[in-house]
């Protein structure tokens, strides 16, 4: 018999190693779900960002990062045991062998590679190919099947350069130095690389923290990333505020917290920016196309790099890149996965910071 053949009978059917059930991916093979929405007895977690790690779970496997932003937001309880794992390093669970591969989406984000028996699946998690100093670069991997988010999957999405909306964040405080500039972003990530952009660009004042950004934002500190000079906005007189920028969750800039400042510019750090009638529906003044998530341009990009013969596409525009996928001669369809979506606004609220 040829080794052809020995391949062909040996090789599993995807479907066989994971598959979407209610509580999320799936491996009955490993014993474990990837991202579970529910409580589970072994959960294998791609990032931090609340919709995708959640506490309750028996053993959480996931980065040092994960699994200390876990911590940081749910307490030392958050899961009966914890094992942390580096990128690139194999680990046998039961009949599969899983590996982490960096997803650029914030801080200890990674891609799960799950191989069985000569078939590889990446799940992707949330990630992006943008350039991003406060996390590892997003790394494609050839594999048979590649599952990737689709939350910009749409060809109106194309974000352009997060640098240059940065240089409109700083013209506007040149602009209008008697007004104080509050930029709404979600707290893990997105706050730590707009601060980081800002400094890239130059600026460096003084940048203020809201209650609820100041944790995780230290940690990152902690882990290397250089943020500069930061500051709690907690006990800032008024009038010191203006022309300063304040980073702060989305929610707590609509909020009557913002009284604090003089005259407040509200921006809005993300990639539904793009999206005109959304940033009137929130009364931001100064969109920020900044996004965490691939846009359109990366998501096909990075479907071409994996070189998959087979795409799942999931939480997200599923259909349109689903119907881009069987254009390119590919096998694709949505996973119709629920409990996933836009990082969850209420994870920082201002009760949890003390803010008033």
């Amino acid at each position: 018999m040829s080794s052809q053949t020995n391949l062909y009978i040996t090789k599993m059917r995807p479907q066989e190693i994971l598959m979407p059930v209610t509580a999320g991916l799936c491996c009955k093979l490993g014993g474990f779900h990837i991202d579970p929405v529910r409580p589970v007895e072994r959960a294998v977690i791609t990032h931090g960002h609340s919709d995708h790690a959640r506490p309750g779970h028996g053993a959480v496997l996931a980065t040092q990062e994960t699994l200390d932003m876990m911590r940081l937001r749910y307490g030392d309880n958050f899961a009966r045991t914890t094992q942390a794992i580096r990128y690139g390093e194999k680990l046998r669970l039961g009949d599969v062998t899983v590996r982490f591969h960096p997803a650029g989406h914030v801080l200890g984000s990674a891609q799960i590679e799950v191989a069985c028996n000569g078939t590889r699946i990446v799940a992707s998690g949330d990630y992006k190919d943008a350039v991003d100093p406060t996390c590892a670069p997003f790394e494609a991997v050839h594999c048979d099947v590649f599952i990737t988010e689709a939350t910009f999957g749409l060809p109106v999405f194309r974000h352009g350069g997060a640098a240059d909306e940065v240089k409109k964040l700083l013209a506007s405080v040149s602009l209008f130095p008697e007004r104080a500039h509050l930029v709404g972003a979600y707290s893990l990530g997105k706050a730590q690389r707009v601060i980081a952009l800002l400094r890239i660009a130059g600026y460096d004042a003084p940048i203020y923290l809201h209650g609820a950004m100041e944790k995780i934002t230290r940690y990152y500190q902690s882990r290397g990333v250089a943020l500069g000079d930061l500051r709690s906005v907690k006990g800032a007189k008024k009038a010191d505020l203006a022309g300063t920028i304040t980073l702060a969750p989305p929610t707590a800039t609509s909020d009557i917290w913002t009284r604090r400042f003089p005259d407040p510019v509200t921006a809005f750090a993300s990639g539904w920016m793009r999206v005109r009638a959304r940033a009137r529906q929130r009364g931001v003044e100064l969109p920020l196309v900044i996004s965490d998530h691939a846009d359109w341009d990366g998501l096909t990009a990075t479907i071409e790099a994996t070189a998959a013969g087979e795409v799942w596409v999931t939480h997200g525009q599923e259909d349109a890149l689903v119907h881009w996928c069987t254009t390119k001669g590919l096998a694709a369809r949505p996973l119709d996965l629920v409990g996933y979506g836009e990082e969850d606004e209420g994870e920082t609220t201002l009760s949890e910071s003390g803010e008033t």
